[in-house]
């Protein structure tokens, strides 16, 4: 045989056939240059459709670009491109998602799914800032280098699944994103509305060939409710109370599809929808991060004493519970309540299936000490502390047999390995184990696929806190009391500039400007059971201070020492930071 390549290499053979071949490859390779041609003309002529604002500086950041929806046109549109490129390279469909999360109604974003649904790699958040930066005329030329720079082969196919968010400028948005993968000859699936949860779990099942589920919403509502249902069959006597909730919607995509899900759970879960979207504003009063950060229950939701209530977020990869007392005090329990909830359970079946896989908790800086002292001290669990941002703890969380990861804001998910998905299957199907390890085995089987391991997934995260509380029997106040947070308080600072802080040690010591850490040090000195960090917020110039210790009024005190610091040191702007009381 003789054979080329698309570059025209020829390989020649004995039967003397290479000038023929020769030829062939020389025709193939001025053919594959045409095409890129006209590829390259169509790009040019489909982004003067999606022209750049001269002078736009956007950042790819962990939440992907997000700012106003009217300057998003034409990152939208180079993102269809760049998601095109990464499919070519990766030879697997890639996602897009449009949404801002928890944002106002009138932003927007755009964020990238890679092939096993995660988050795209850091190099490619790289080349999405450049795409989207490069000026009009450069556009071609900022294009070009990522394919030269990645060695992509243009004559690969590529597939693109999209999905965007309940925003009215979702709509033109995300027909933006399909222009874009249209004009590198891509082929595109268009979900329409759906959570950010369910794009990137479609993706994953695209790529695994159907091994992780079906990639349709209906395939997702039925692997998900049905595991629900098989699992909450070891909950005893339930009542009709037990099984009820309140859920906020946040006036957006995921009050849609609890709708859309509700008939698959076969009243095994009974929902009270409020911010279904047929009346608010998106995330307006309402919604997980309102909750979180207001310590408030979301307006429009009609809550009784003692009663299970949870809020989405914008996009539903969010999800906090709540509740009120007998005296109307209300009670939150955000992302670290949940990763105790889930990890003790999961321990307790580890242990009484006699499994040896080694499990942990990875939080950020945020998290409460009582949540952080509570897992090592009692329940003797690993933890691990990364940076702040979802990408950084699901990195972490891979790197254990099970990894139980959570924002205090509620993002979160749970990760088995290949390894013990086998050993928990393997005991599960053992006929001459002990009752009491295959019935432990049985539970952690069913459990895995209630979970959407791909990402925080606010629908998914409630089924598994629904079952958890019934098979253990546990009322919202019981889980409440697993331990006492302590008291916290986060502020802001204006600087000049809030690039002059640098941190370490997973954003808890602040190593400049120099004397700021000794300052914090001797702050946190004057207060029981205290701690604080300062880091700097990764889309304006302030810098986010936390403090937490035994009182209120403690740590109230001592994060308005800190900001003073922070303020003195690193270049504050406007005002002294004022006390609180």
């Amino acid at each position: 045989m003789t054979s080329c390549d698309v570059r025209g290499t020829v390989a020649t053979s004995s039967d003397g056939k290479a000038g023929r071949v020769s030829q062939y490859c020389t025709k193939l390779r001025i053919f594959t240059k045409l095409n890129r041609m006209a590829q390259f003309q169509e790009v040019t002529k489909q982004s003067d459709l999606h022209p750049k604002p001269a002078g736009l500086v956007l950042q790819y950041g962990t939440a992907g670009f997000r700012t106003n929806a009217n300057l998003l046109d034409h990152v939208m549109f180079r993102m269809g491109l760049l998601a095109t490129l990464r499919s070519k390279k990766t030879k697997a469909t890639i996602g897009v998602m449009v949404t801002a999360s928890h944002n106002p109604e009138e932003d927007n974003g755009v964020k990238l799914v890679d092939p096993m649904g995660e988050m795209v790699t850091p190099t490619w958040e790289v080349y999405a800032t450049q795409l989207a930066n490069a000026e009009q005329k450069d556009l071609l030329a900022s294009l070009k280098d990522i394919i030269e720079k990645e060695s992509i082969d243009m004559s690969r196919e590529a597939n693109v699944f999209v999905g965007k968010d309940t925003r009215s400028s979702s709509v033109s948005l995300s027909k933006a994103v399909l222009d874009g993968v249209s004009a590198l000859a891509g082929r595109s699936k268009d979900y329409g509305l759906v959570t950010t949860p369910q794009l990137h779990y479609m993706v994953r099942c695209q790529n695994t060939q159907g091994e992780y589920g079906e990639a349709s919403v209906e395939g997702y509502y039925k692997k998900l409710c049905d595991a629900f249902i098989q699992l909450t069959k070891n909950a005893s006597n339930c009542t009709d109370d037990q099984k009820h909730l309140s859920v906020d919607g946040a006036n957006g995509i995921g009050a849609l599809k609890v709708r859309e899900m509700e008939s698959h759970l076969k009243k095994e879960l009974h929902i009270s929808l409020f911010n279904d979207g047929s009346t608010g504003k998106l995330n307006h009063q309402c919604g997980a991060d309102f909750v979180k950060v207001q310590q408030k229950p979301p307006t429009d939701m009609r809550m009784n004493s003692g009663e299970r209530c949870c809020s989405f977020d914008g996009d539903a990869d969010r999800i906090v519970y709540y509740y009120t007392d007998s005296e109307g005090q209300f009670h939150l329990l955000d992302g670290d309540k949940v990763a105790t909830l889930i990890s003790t359970f999961l321990k307790e079946l580890l242990t009484q299936a006699g499994l040896d896989l080694k499990m942990a908790v990875v939080q950020t800086a945020y998290a409460n000490g009582s949540s952080t002292n509570y897992l090592e001290d009692t329940m003797k669990v690993i933890v691990r502390c990364t940076k702040t941002g979802v990408k950084h703890l699901h990195h972490a969380a891979l790197g254990f047999d099970i990894g139980v990861y959570f924002e205090a804001n509620g993002h979160g998910t749970v990760l088995f390995s290949k390894a013990a998905e086998e050993k928990i299957q393997r005991l599960a199907e053992d006929s001459s184990v002990t009752k009491e390890r295959k019935t432990a085995a049985l539970l952690l089987r069913s459990t895995i696929p209630v979970i959407n391991q791909t990402v925080g997934d606010a629908i998914s995260d409630m089924l598994l806190i629904e079952a958890i509380l019934a098979i253990r029997g546990m009322t919202i106040q019981q889980w409440d009391a697993i331990y006492s947070d302590l008291p916290n308080r986060q502020l802001k600072v204006k600087v000049a500039d809030r690039r002059v802080i640098d941190t370490a040690d997973a954003e808890r010591r602040a190593v400049s400007p120099k004397g700021l850490q000794e300052a914090i040090d001797s702050l946190v000195r004057k207060y029981r059971e205290a701690r604080s960090f300062v880091r700097p917020s990764g889309t304006e110039d302030v810098v986010r201070v936390y403090a937490e210790a035994e009182t209120q009024e403690s740590a109230d005190s001592l994060a308005h020492e800190v900001s003073l610091a922070v303020y003195r040191l690193a270049g504050g702007v406007g005002g002294e930071p004022e006390p609180l009381h």
